[in-house]
């Protein structure tokens, strides 16, 4: 069965087809079959094919596995490691709404 993904960007759907791209690339530069990449990332072919097609479809995990399986999984850890727009936003102390307190229950029931 076939997942859809339809409330993807498109700036997001270039980015995950260069992914695609980048790690076809590292496993031809590697020489290693697609038979053999499936098979050390506990993937099937097909999902192999969606993942270097970059197909937002295929669980993040199943990426991981297969940077992992190419030595690049390290790249993952550099995924918002400069925090830019965050630590600006933290510098300026900007406060971020609290949930609301949780209702005590009374006897069984909700109550103030």
């Amino acid at each position: 069965m076939r997942k859809e993904i339809s409330n993807i960007s498109l700036s997001v759907s270039k980015i995950l087809i260069d992914l695609g791209v980048k790690i076809k690339l590292a496993r031809l530069r590697r020489k290693i079959s697609t038979t053999q990449i499936a098979e050390r990332a506990g993937v099937n072919r097909v999902t192999l094919w969606q993942i270097e097609k970059g197909s937002p479809s295929v669980s993040m995990g199943a990426y991981a596995q297969v940077l992992f399986v190419l030595g690049l999984e390290k790249d993952l850890k550099m995924v918002a490691e400069d925090d830019t727009l965050g630590r600006k936003l933290q510098d300026a102390k900007i406060l971020v709404k609290k949930r609301a307190p949780k209702l005590k229950k009374v006897n069984g029931t909700q109550g103030k």
